[in-house]
């Protein structure tokens, strides 16, 4: 037997009516629990209004939930007022027509619609209908309404993630969210398509993993860098990027308003305080100034098993350990090789023997087209910065390069992240 489904623009407006068929008032809301763990929120009871007053009916109470009605089980009701109790989100007012996350597509989409259905004897949130389809029609009169039954893109709730900031007893909370199993950059997007209001939320829920948080930042382009950072305190800011790669943390320094970058720099470790006032002193274009001045260095008698032994203590990122350089008894750079190569290479043989010769390298005042035409020349990943004494300073990605060259059109993804 099919579950029994109704729609929540249906029933909200609807009579509620007694065991005997009589009307007793008009149903308001519908009243569901997040935070149950369960895949579908169940439904816990209706808010109603009976002779001016708002009353909760007990789903225990309800007999039948119909598609343009709410039939009790009984004629005793608690008169007591309405009052929402923690975790209860009310499905009418707190979530039909606002955003919701899919994070399966990593999207935001509009709840035009709402479906219950009945499994067990249990009414449950199922999903919802983003499409305009429900929308219009609830612009109809009710009498001439009938029921849409057909929702060609039903979202199912375990799929979603609601915005709930606005409700007063309902705080999303980390370990109920979904939303961190996405990528940073997809989370970043979605912020950026979001309210300022719902980016708050989703950079609310990701704060409690701080690493995740500082990856996010990374990702968000510079406006809504510093919109998000702007009601923070120093201490807040400097936190944030003292967990940022060091190219990135120095490019989001420079947009912060004037007056606070100092104060926020000396909030920062010693030892990033160095690398960021060294990419300060660079131009931003140059590759002293897109360089990440963190970097794998090994001495040319070192072995592969004692590079990949650095690589794996490193914790630096993927981009970021793509190259080792290899340097002589004097810090100079003599080459640099690849991890791959590493990884194929007999684990006692010595780097000196891997050192390709014909390694590019740039001075960290190389400009932009230098830079890209050499990465491209060379299908590089990443490429050693060396200073005026050939030493290795830094490394720049194909990913600091993408950044620069993209045209500024292509990097507003915010429609990407909205249905």
């Amino acid at each position: 037997m099919s579950p029994a489904i109704v729609h929540l623009s249906s029933l909200a407006g609807s009579p509620l009516l007694d065991s005997e068929g009589e009307r007793l008032g008009k149903v308001e809301d519908v009243v569901a629990r997040l935070g149950t763990g369960e895949e579908m929120p169940p439904v816990v009871g209706l808010k109603a209004r009976i002779g001016g007053r708002e009353l909760f009916v007990p789903i225990g109470n309800v007999e039948r939930l119909e598609p343009a009605a709410a039939r009790l089980g009984t004629t005793t009701l608690n008169l007591a007022q309405f009052e929402r109790r923690p975790g209860e989100v009310l499905l009418r007012a707190d979530v039909l027509d606002r955003s919701l996350i899919n994070v399966n597509t990593a999207r935001l989409v509009s709840a035009h619609e709402v479906e219950l259905v009945c499994e067990d004897g249990i009414w449950r949130v199922a999903g919802i209908d983003p499409t305009l389809r429900p929308r219009l029609w609830r612009l109809a009169p009710r009498r001439f309404r009938g029921h849409d039954t057909e929702h060609r893109q039903f979202v199912a709730w375990s799929d979603l993630e609601p915005f709930v900031g606005h409700v007063p007893t309902s705080r999303l909370k980390l370990a109920a969210r979904r939303i961190v199993r996405l990528h940073p950059a997809q989370i970043a997007d979605l912020v950026e398509a979001a309210s300022h209001e719902e980016g708050e939320e989703i950079l609310e829920a990701v704060g409690h993993d701080k690493e995740l948080e500082a990856d996010v930042f990374e990702e968000l382009d510079d406006e809504h860098q510093v919109e998000f950072l702007r009601e923070r305190s120093d201490e807040e800011v400097a936190a944030v990027l003292s967990r940022m790669a060091s190219d990135d943390a120095a490019d989001l320094l420079l947009e912060i308003e004037q007056e606070r970058r100092i104060p926020i720099l000396n909030l920062l470790p010693a030892a990033t305080q160095i690398k960021i006032r060294g990419l300060l002193g660079h131009n931003p274009s140059t590759a002293g100034g897109l360089m990440n001045p963190d970097l794998i260095t090994a001495p040319s008698a070192a072995t592969v098993n004692d590079a990949l032994a650095r690589v794996r203590a490193s914790g630096l990122s993927a981009q970021q350990v793509s190259i080792v350089c290899v340097t002589d008894d004097a810090g100079v750079l003599i080459g640099a090789i690849e991890l791959p190569e590493l990884v194929r290479a007999s684990g006692e043989e010595h780097l000196s023997s891997l050192i390709d010769a014909a390694t590019p390298t740039v001075p960290a005042e190389a400009d932009l087209p230098d830079i890209a035409l050499l990465m491209t020349d060379f299908n590089l990943i990443a490429m050693p910065v060396i200073d005026a004494e050939g030493k290795p300073i830094g490394i720049v990605s194909v990913d600091d390069v993408l950044e620069q060259v993209l045209p500024e059109e292509w990097r507003r993804r915010a429609g990407l992240a909205r249905s």
